[in-house]
Parts: C-alpha cells; sequence; structure tokens
C-alpha cells in the first residue's frame, strides 16, 4: 500500500514539473500583470511602455512623466519574440493612445548569428500584429542604447537603430527617438556613470537622459 501511495505522489510531482517545464519563457511575469490588473485595471487611454529590462526597471515612469498616464509592461530579459507571443497579454487588452517600445536590446546580444536584419524583421512581426489590431495607435520606438557591458556589440546596434529608423520612416504615426549620442561621452564611448554596478542597466542619471528625450513626443 506504501508502495502504491509513493508511486502515485512521484506520478503527481512529475506531472507537476513537466507542466513547469512547458511553460514558456517569462509566464510567471505575465501572470503577475494579469493579477495586478485582476485588482486595479490601468485606465483607458493611456501610455503604454513596454519591453525589456531597461523598462521593467524605470519602476518611477509616472513620476517622470506626471502629465501621463504611463502603462509600465516592461518585462527584464525580453526580446522581441517574447513581446510578439505575448502581444494579447501585454499589449491590446489595455487600448493604449500610444504604444513606447523598447526591446532589440536582448536580440542583439543573444547570439552570433543573429544579425541587424533578423532583429529588424522581428520588429515588422510585432509592429504588423499592432497594426493589425490597432491600426491609428501611434508607436513610439526607443533607439538599442550603447552600454559599456555590450559595447563589442555596437556595429549590430546601429545597424539595427538604423534599420528601425528607415522601416518607421515609411509608415505613419510612428516615431524613432534615438538616445545613442546622448548616452556617449566626449571619448565617443558609453558614459559609465549613467549605469549600474553591471554596467548594462541604467541608474536615475541614465532615465533622466531618457525622460528629456522622450517627453516632447508623447501624446497629451
Amino acid at each position: 500500500m506504501k508502495t502504491i501511495r509513493t508511486l502515485l505522489i512521484f506520478l503527481v510531482l512529475a506531472n507537476w514539473l513537466y507542466a513547469q517545464e512547458q511553460k514558456p519563457a517569462f509566464w510567471n511575469d505575465i501572470q503577475k500583470f494579469k493579477q495586478q490588473d485582476a485588482v486595479s485595471f490601468p485606465p483607458g487611454n493611456a501610455i503604454l511602455f513596454i519591453g525589456s529590462s531597461s523598462i521593467t526597471n524605470w519602476k518611477d515612469v509616472q513620476q517622470h512623466f506626471p502629465s501621463h498616464s504611463i502603462i509600465n509592461r516592461g518585462f527584464g530579459g525580453s526580446s522581441l519574440p517574447d513581446l510578439i507571443r505575448y502581444a494579447d497579454d501585454i499589449i491590446f487588452p489595455y487600448r493604449p493612445k500610444q504604444i513606447v517600445i523598447y526591446c532589440g536590446d536582448n536580440d542583439v546580444a543573444g547570439s552570433d548569428t543573429i544579425t541587424a536584419k533578423t532583429v529588424i524583421k522581428r520588429f515588422d512581426i510585432l509592429f504588423q500584429n499592432i497594426r493589425k489590431k490597432m491600426p491609428g495607435v501611434p508607436v513610439l520606438f526607443i533607439s538599442i542604447k550603447p552600454s559599456p557591458s555590450r559595447w563589442h556589440l555596437r556595429g549590430k546596434m546601429i545597424g539595427t537603430n538604423n534599420g528601425i529608423r528607415k522601416y518607421l520612416k515609411k509608415h505613419i504615426n510612428t516615431k524613432f527617438v534615438s538616445v545613442w549620442k546622448d548616452m556617449l561621452g566626449p571619448d565617443g564611448k558609453p558614459v559609465e556613470m549613467i549605469f549600474l554596478k553591471d554596467k548594462l542597466h541604467m541608474n536615475a542619471k541614465g532615465y533622466a537622459i531618457w525622460k528629456k528625450l522622450l517627453e516632447p513626443h508623447l501624446l497629451k
């Protein structure tokens, strides 16, 4: 009898572990957003910020733009395919009046086989998905930032930024905001004092630069 119980417990545990393994990346992050929405759903007609950790870590983004209603749905470590996968969860339910995107940084750093063209194609898929369901919503893309820890990837980053800039010029209700030059010092390299110790994520000084560059382009 004990052997049968032990076997049943093992099977239940094995099934649970299997189910956990089958969950797609960032599934838990998305569930947290859903839990937040269940408690207090964000107001409509807000500006939606989505993307990777540079958005996730902008905890006080609402305080930076007090005259705007901001929704932050960034999740750290994400790349463009992740935004595409979860668009039905983090974009469309909110019916935003504007979408601000920072993503591509992790795509570029993900693999040597991922080229600037690959990232641009991924962005095209995300953009077209947004246009199909929200044809009139303005989309603002923040350029991939220069960071000390990924400075060796600057060629691919610049190529990606240039490609997405050209892509958006072909579409109405879009804006490309470059943060690249403003985050470089006189030596042409990233200013380390605007980054955390990991030399990848920004501190308050870095976000102050972003605020200055973004504010003129956020819808009233």
